[in-house]
């Protein structure tokens, strides 16, 4: 055995399993690849606009302090969360990103013995953060891309720990209705956490949301965690956030690392929060991008899977990964979702008009 082969050894057997997160390709690695000077990227589900103004001018206004430590306990984000969603601060947990709290909830309520559910076709970190403390993942057969409830109950057993529920999901887009969310919440054992992962949240219409937070007062093992990553814009900063059980929030804040937002994300999101033109003029360019795409879809005789967010997933009826290694060429990076056992699938981000344009222009291209 090499030096390098017991090195590996050492680690947990979850971990030497792990397949690492792949993330959406940078523009800049394409432009370096191929020696193209426009790129379009609908990769990754980011804010098309820019960064919010009153953002903007809080980072500004923050970087003459960049020598101090942040606020390792987010007492101005948490404020501003606990008046805009009505909450306590003892309830709020702060990631860096939601994806942080994905993995303090596995670090904290699972280990080897217990199991934790989630759906086929549901957000990559779930296997990933239940792999990693060696956990077995009971993954439930997807209903038309979307989670089968009943399903993951019945997956439910003396040893689930964590269940993921993604809502919108991504990346499918499906969502699940209010009452039957409720219902599949109100019938778990209450020793079983339900996570609620609203990261697109924002981007559902008024009346297909979910009043998710209220029923923590019902439900006290329910989390609901959201991010700052996708209509507030500030996927860069990494701001993600969890609504919970004041007992179980105090649980995620001791395995939480004390300065795991630094300054300017702090400072971002709490401005971000309150710029609510912004926060409106992102859900209109969702909106209209939307339709903009799938009336295109329709017009190529495509089938996509309806979606809440800011995102759609459309079947090609072939393998997709030559298509999106055709539309690489063209400078338009969009994403491949075979990862996730929709091998005909690319998943497109929302962006502005112009994006769009480029982007059915050259799948028109690619496809003739």
């Amino acid at each position: 055995m090499s030096n390098c082969d017991s090195l590996f050894n050492l680690a947990l057997s979850g971990v030497q399993k792990l397949i690492p997160y792949v993330p959406g390709k940078p523009i800049e690695e394409l432009q370096r690849e191929l020696g193209l000077t426009e790129v379009i990227k609908l990769a990754s589900n980011e804010n098309p606009l820019g960064v919010s103004p009153k953002a903007l001018a809080a980072i500004h206004k923050a970087l003459p302090e960049l020598t101090l430590y942040p606020d390792g306990s987010g007492f101005k984000l948490k404020n501003a969360l606990a008046n805009k969603l009505n909450i306590e601060t003892n309830q709020i947990t702060l990631g860096n990103g939601s994806n942080e709290i994905l993995e303090l909830v596995a670090r904290t309520f699972v280990n080897p013995d217990l199991n934790v559910v989630f759906s086929q076709h549901a957000f990559a970190v779930y296997p990933i953060v239940t792999q990693a403390v060696g956990a077995t993942a009971n993954i439930v057969p997807a209903i038309n891309y979307g989670h089968d409830l009943n399903g993951m109950l019945n997956a439910v057993n003396e040893k689930t720990r964590v269940v993921f529920i993604a809502n919108p999901n991504n990346p499918t887009g499906t969502l699940l209705e209010s009452a039957e969310l409720k219902a599949f919440i109100a019938a778990l054992p209450k020793t079983v956490i339900c996570v609620l992962d609203e990261a697109y949240f924002e981007y559902m219409a008024d009346d297909k949301k979910s009043d998710s937070i209220n029923w923590i007062k019902e439900y006290p093992n329910l989390i609901v965690s959201r991010t700052f990553s996708k209509a507030y814009g500030l996927a860069g900063l990494r701001v993600g956030y969890s609504i919970s059980n004041p007992i179980i929030a105090d649980l995620l804040n001791r395995v939480r690392q004390p300065f795991n937002n630094n300054s300017l994300a702090l400072t971002a999101a709490e401005a971000a929060l309150e710029d609510s033109d912004y926060l409106q003029k992102t859900i209109a360019t969702n909106n209209s991008g939307m339709m903009q795409l799938t009336n295109v879809f329709a017009q190529l005789g495509l089938q996509w899977i309806p979606s809440a967010a800011n995102f759609v997933s459309v079947d090609l009826n072939r393998v997709a990964m030559p298509i999106y290694q055709a539309l690489l060429q063209k400078g338009v990076i969009v994403r491949p979702v075979a990862n996730y056992e929709m091998p005909n699938h690319l998943r497109i981000s929302i962006g502005t008009e112009y994006e769009n344009q480029k982007f059915i222009d050259a799948l028109a291209q690619v496809l003739n």
